[in-house]
């Protein structure tokens, strides 16, 4: 089984914290870039011959695209690919891009499962992340959704923006948790160098997260999800049984995946290529009936290695304890960073603070 990921790179806005490849103003090039994905779909689809047991459509901000444009697009994936009956099919929103109407195309086109971009329900936080919607915003999509026959929803989280506190985290989880989303993905605020937000905090014009708060916010998440009965089966995912997002899970398990649009990557073996990533670019190159790769590495035996110990313990599933030398073992549980289950070894909540350097422990 393998994965298929559909990327959409027009936003509404962009925000200050984003790193992803994602633009504005290019509003004119929609239907002409649904036009460019069909084609690159059928350009990609003679060597992949694997059935596609997952299709994530994300951005960006796949619901800026016109109803009957991501239609078309869902329809016409499922043509060129092997997709069986029981397929997850995400596609991911922003609040203020979808009514009742909208997702009912969806749901009629083949798509199973919805990813909504909430990250608070604090007014204040949200203009720190200078996001367009408000609370208000997300309880109405969410009430669509369901309208529209939606079953298994996401809310997206992002917790340590500048003027959070763990109080109004709190209130946040809460709100979200009352929802009744199937699924929650809570991710810690990042600082990324080439974006706004990276710039200006090099600038001393915003402060960066309090990486102690951070760690305190991702504690009462872990508390509170749980205790409302979602699993904590990836390091920033909760689920209710059964309802982890089995396109993510694909990927940490080192499943092959194919990506189709500006910037996507694809896997397979251990080579990893990718996309270009300016729109106009890619639009380009599939019109001119080109694969728009623009890179491709190959992992070698350390480097796949060490990449399979780091996603094992992302997905809670820890690696072999016969894998790792002892005495660098015993420390981490000793500390309270890792835990024994069966024959394998795995992160406790703590360690999952500190992952990067239970990687490096465990694979040298």
């Amino acid at each position: 089984m393998s994965g298929l990921y559909v990327h959409v790179p027009f936003c509404l806005t962009r925000c200050g914290y984003c790193d992803f490849n994602a633009y504005t103003g290019l509003d004119h090039l929609r239907s002409r870039y649904v036009r460019a994905l069909l084609r690159e779909a059928e350009l990609a689809g003679a060597a992949w011959p694997e059935p596609v047991e997952t299709v994530f459509v994300g951005g960006g901000t796949p619901t800026t695209l016109a109803a009957e444009d991501l239609a078309a697009l869902l329809v016409a994936l499922r043509e060129r690919y092997r997709v069986p009956p029981g397929a997850e099919v995400t596609v991911e929103a922003n609040p203020d891009t979808v009514d009742v109407g909208k997702l009912v195309v969806l749901r009629e086109s083949g798509a199973t499962r919805l990813s909504m971009g909430a990250q608070s329900f604090d007014p204040t936080v949200l203009a720190s992340l200078e996001r367009v919607h408000g609370p208000d915003a997300v309880r109405r999509a969410m009430a669509a959704a369901r309208e529209a026959g939606f079953e298994d929803v996401n809310l997206d989280l992002i917790y340590g923006a500048e003027g959070e506190t763990l109080a109004s985290w709190q209130r946040t989880l809460r709100e979200a948790i009352a929802l009744g989303p199937e699924h929650v993905s809570a991710y810690a605020l990042t600082v990324e160098p080439g974006t706004p937000l990276g710039r200006a905090v090099a600038l001393g014009l915003r402060r960066p997260p309090d990486p102690d708060l951070q760690a305190d916010m991702f504690a009462l998440a872990c508390e509170l999800l749980g205790e409302a009965g979602y699993r904590h089966y990836e390091v920033s995912n909760w689920a209710r049984p059964g309802r982890e997002c089995r396109h993510n899970l694909g990927y940490w398990r080192r499943r092959p995946y194919l990506g189709l649009g500006a910037g996507a990557h694809s896997f397979r073996g251990e080579r990893r290529w990718w996309n270009v990533r300016p729109p106009e670019e890619y639009l380009r190159r599939v019109e001119a009936g080109e694969l728009p790769i623009g890179g491709e590495e190959r992992l070698g035996p350390e480097q796949a290695h060490l990449e399979e110990v780091l996603l094992r313990l992302r997905i809670l599933e820890g690696v072999p304890a016969s894998w790792a030398e002892p005495r660098a073992v015993e420390p981490l549980l000793d500390a309270g960073l890792l835990r024994e289950q069966g024959a394998s070894l795995v992160p406790t909540e703590r360690g999952m603070l500190l992952l990067n350097e239970l990687v490096l422990a465990l694979a040298g």
